[in-house]
């Protein structure tokens, strides 16, 4: 990396957008303008966040009757249906060392995790070893499962369970289609935005062997070795496996907003936001990176290493945990008719959406912890979140719409929700 006193001001304020700290900071200002009133789209009440936390301790205590809760993390989709897709592919694979194991299960989870954007609500995917079908976020990572235990990403016969950037390279949209069961009668949400994306990540991996080839041929899972050389005394800070994440896969997002030569990847504007430098008017969220950076914890945990700081990460501003805040009443809309009405995710309304949600997930943890019997190191967010707010997020939308449905519509192309 560049060394920081040679960066121009622009660059380092850039630079200062790629962490969970901005995300944080950025988002808490736009709630308290909602407070105010000043929000263009919404109003909150916190008056009923008490309730709303009453909704997802009672989510929590059905799903989780011990309490005992992991991580929200994608690991939790592979054992969708009740059956540790992961655990039995660990009986039989030819690792040597557990390098190799968190290698081979940081390329599943980067893989899967960029492929888990909304998949729309018609998709649908069967799976032959059950017989069971799944949908959405568990659908997705099923497909995505079966695709690597099958060697779709793998340029090495003897050895399926990995993820090579030469293949990436060359995936196509026909390739996942295919992975994916689609059809005309099983579309699927952003299918050219999820090929072109791997598309993407490969070209980024392949041409950063000193990143991602230390150990291996370039790999996503290369990132391992990165972010295991940070340890101290075998600890690990999950926010610096977010700043990895940030620092060298930055170029793998959607041309959006670039500053000092930095893409900003998942960062949006909106004109309330104030910053004394060149950041004036920018939020970054980095939703899938951090939902990628909680899905690694266990991997490194799984290689021996302990992870701290956990949160450190933020909430994450997707249409689950934004649509528990709508439905239980926490926000609504100024104008109701734009429930009714699709939205650009770079809207202003999106914006607002998605930074009231990072906020008020801080605000709800709180609560939710006191009425379990929890402190916060005993309960940190990753579990909240499993808990939690996104499955009560789903469960109230299912209440509420047809197909359960969010209470928005969000022009998506596949690699921001």
């Amino acid at each position: 990396m560049t060394d920081q006193q040679n960066l121009s001001p622009e660059t380092e304020a850039a630079r200062s957008l790629l962490s969970a700290k901005a995300v944080r900071e950025r988002s808490h200002q736009l709630l308290q303008h909602g407070l105010e009133g000043r929000l263009r789209h919404f109003t909150v009440h916190p008056d009923r966040l008490d309730a709303c936390a009453d909704e997802v301790v009672a989510t929590i205590r059905e799903a989780y009757p011990s309490l005992d809760i992991p991580f929200h993390a994608r690991w939790r989709h592979f054992s969708a249906g009740g059956y540790d897709r992961w655990e039995a592919v660990m009986g039989g694979a030819p690792w040597t060392d557990a390098g190799a194991m968190a290698r081979s299960a940081f390329d599943l989870a980067i893989m899967s995790v960029l492929l888990d954007a909304g998949a729309g609500a018609q998709w649908r995917y069967e799976e032959g070893r059950t017989g069971e079908t799944f949908a959405r976020s568990e659908g997705l990572a099923v497909a995505s499962f079966d695709m690597f235990i099958g060697g779709a990403f793998s340029s090495r016969p003897e050895d399926p369970f990995r993820v090579d950037a030469d293949v990436l390279l060359t995936l196509r949209p026909e390739d996942l289609a295919e992975g994916f069961q689609v059809s005309a009668d099983n579309p699927l949400v952003g299918l050219e935005g999820r090929a072109a994306l791997l598309n993407r990540l490969g070209r980024t991996v392949a041409v950063n062997p000193d990143i991602f080839g230390q150990h291996d041929d370039p790999r996503p899972g290369g990132l391992f070795d990165v972010v295991a050389a940070t340890a101290e005394d075998d600890t690990i800070r999950a926010t610096a496996i977010l700043d990895a994440l940030l620092t060298y896969l930055g170029p793998i997002w959607p041309g959006r907003i670039t500053l000092g030569g930095i893409d900003l990847g998942d960062t949006w504007r909106h004109p309330l936001v104030e910053a004394p430098d060149a950041t004036n008017g920018l939020i970054p969220f980095h939703k899938l990176s951090q939902w990628l950076a909680y899905s690694l914890i266990e991997p490194l945990e799984w290689a021996g290493f302990r992870v701290v700081d956990v949160d450190g990460l933020t909430g994450l501003p997707e249409y689950r945990n934004g649509g528990l805040f709508l439905d239980s009443g926490v926000l609504s809309l100024k104008d109701p008719a734009d429930a009714d009405r699709p939205h650009n995710v770079d809207s202003t309304l999106v914006v607002e959406w998605r930074a009231l949600t990072v906020a008020l997930l801080d605000r709800i943890a709180e609560p939710i912890r006191a009425k379990l019997g929890f402190k916060a190191e005993d309960f940190p967010l990753a579990k909240v979140l499993e808990g939690g707010t996104w499955a009560t997020g789903r469960r109230l939308a299912k209440d509420r719409r047809p197909g359960g449905a969010p209470p928005l519509t969000i022009i998506s192309d596949g690699t921001v929700f």
